[in-house]
């Protein structure tokens, strides 16, 4: 079976991925990665960017050996007097191949100089080549600052649209507990894998909100219109219509996350081998592991969250029970059906007798019309002939 008959499988209904009815699972793998993230956030806690921590930063261009860079800069800057131990990355330029060594230190002040000529003894370079700046706290304080604020308003913003949108306001609080598990996981991987926080990486974390949020919004879409279905027909349960829902948008989901991913997979690519550390790298890096996981949260998490808020409600437990009733009923059907399909009898070779017939009309607690047709549906009456004048 190909892709496409899987997919068109789910949406009729032939098959099903019990989303809803396994929402322990999920929850509970969730919940364990969550665990996972805090302990990298407040054990090892995150590696800021020196935007954020402020200090300085030399470039050594254009070095010809970088073997065994990170020690040889360490003893640079110790022996130009900085204190602290500096980070180092080769940063490689694709077109010309030229590497560059990237140092960061405490803020160095007036033993810069000192530190230039030093880097520039220790990897064979004229001082021209190597450049300094400095870069105070302050800055990236009013950036996270400014993005703590956008985050807020951004997060009332979405709860207000989604709650008149839906006309409920469940499914926002669906919706946000989702967001707010994926920025928890995203940056603990980054806590977990010690990868720096730039200002780009603030931005992707921004980025995966409005991602994360798109994806959801259509899953509860169709939830939305197969719960109002089996609100109206009584036939289906509340979990049940959402679960079709789910396996309905499910191609649609992994479809626009793989398309979303390839892009970012082959920006990563270059970053990683070729450019090296930089803003596109850190942007794409933190897109990468945002989307991914929005993709799960708006699946796996969001509609069994708004499924379990419902299904507190009086109606909607009634509605249970009446489907299950319905359910029951349309079982012992299909076993009558089955049974007289194995049995005919009195040899006309109808399997269904007219004893059958009756036992499925009580089954069905519909009375049968008195001109139904032999064949098709069973209480569309004939047409009465017309009378003639």
């Amino acid at each position: 079976m190909n892709f496409s008959q899987f997919g068109n499988d789910l949406y009729t209904g032939k098959r099903s991925i019990d989303f809803i009815g396994r929402q322990r699972v999920w929850y509970t793998f969730s919940a364990a990665v969550i665990a996972l993230a805090l302990v990298g956030l407040f054990v090892r806690g995150l590696n800021l960017g020196i935007e954020f921590r402020g200090g300085s930063e030399f470039r050594v261009s254009n070095v010809a050996d970088t073997a065994n860079y990170e020690a040889r800069a360490k003893q640079a800057v110790g022996d130009a007097g900085i204190p602290g131990a500096a980070l180092t990355t080769v940063i490689s330029n694709a077109t010309t191949g030229e590497k560059s060594i990237r140092i960061q230190t405490e803020a160095a002040g007036d033993k810069s100089e000192a530190a230039i000529a030093a880097l520039a003894k220790s990897f064979s370079v004229p001082a021209s080549q190597v450049s300094a700046s400095f870069i105070d706290a302050s800055w990236g304080e009013g950036v996270s600052r400014e993005a703590l604020r956008a985050l807020i308003i951004f997060l009332i913003l979405v709860a207000l649209v989604m709650a008149v949108y839906f006309r409920t306001w469940k499914m926002a609080a669906a919706g946000l507990i989702a967001l707010v598990h994926d920025l928890i996981i995203t940056v603990g991987v980054y806590a977990l894998t010690g990868l720096e926080i730039t200002p780009a990486s603030m931005i992707g974390f921004l980025t995966i909100l409005g991602y994360s949020l798109y994806d959801t919004v259509v899953v509860f879409d169709k939830v939305r219109e197969n719960t109002a279905e089996a609100i109206g027909s009584r036939r289906t349960s509340f979990a049940a219509a959402a679960n079709l829902a789910v396996n309905q948008t499910l191609v649609r989901s992994i479809n626009t996350t793989i398309v979303a991913l390839l892009p970012i997979a082959a920006i990563l690519f270059v970053g990683f081998f070729m450019l090296g550390p930089g803003t596109l790298l850190d942007l794409s890096l933190a897109l990468f592991i945002g989307i991914a996981i929005g993709a799960y949260s708006s699946v796996f998490i969001a509609p069994p969250l708004f499924v379990d808020m419902k299904n507190r409600e009086p109606q909607i437990q009634e509605l249970a029970k009446h489907a299950a009733r319905a359910r029951s009923k349309q079982e012992k059907i299909d076993a009558a059906k089955a049974r007289a399909l194995a049995d005919d009898t009195d040899g006309d070779g109808d399997p269904l007798d007219a004893p059958d017939e009756a036992v499925l009309a009580r089954l069905a607690a519909r009375p049968v019309h008195k001109y139904a047709q032999p064949t098709g549906p069973r209480n569309q009456p004939k047409k009465a002939p017309k009378s003639k004048r």
